[in-house]
């Protein structure tokens, strides 16, 4: 049914094969599009800051505009707009 596919990859340019087990695969998980990078390009992004990653996020002291507890945020608080800890943000929801 299927046939190994040599495809460009959208990062580095080189081909790569799409080979007929990858298809299969592709095709039992739903999906519809073929993927657009290489082996390692796609290795590359996951392990980069833009993919998906394990990595915690920066967080930033700031002081709760409710109540005044300390608390950690993952932005950086410019002072134009009330910063809530977690207790007070989920009564304002």
């Amino acid at each position: 049914m299927y046939q190994d596919k040599k495809l460009t990859c959208k990062d580095c340019g080189q081909e790569f094969v799409f080979t007929v087990n990858e298809q299969n695969f592709y095709a039992e998980k739903g999906f519809t599009n073929e993927p657009t990078r290489c082996k390692a390009c796609r290795d590359a992004k996951k392990n980069s800051s833009g993919g998906r990653s394990s990595a915690r996020k920066e967080m930033f002291a700031a002081t709760c505009a409710k109540c005044g507890k300390s608390t950690q945020v993952p932005f950086k608080p410019s002072g134009d707009r009330p910063v809530y800890c977690s207790d007070c943000f989920s009564k304002q929801r």
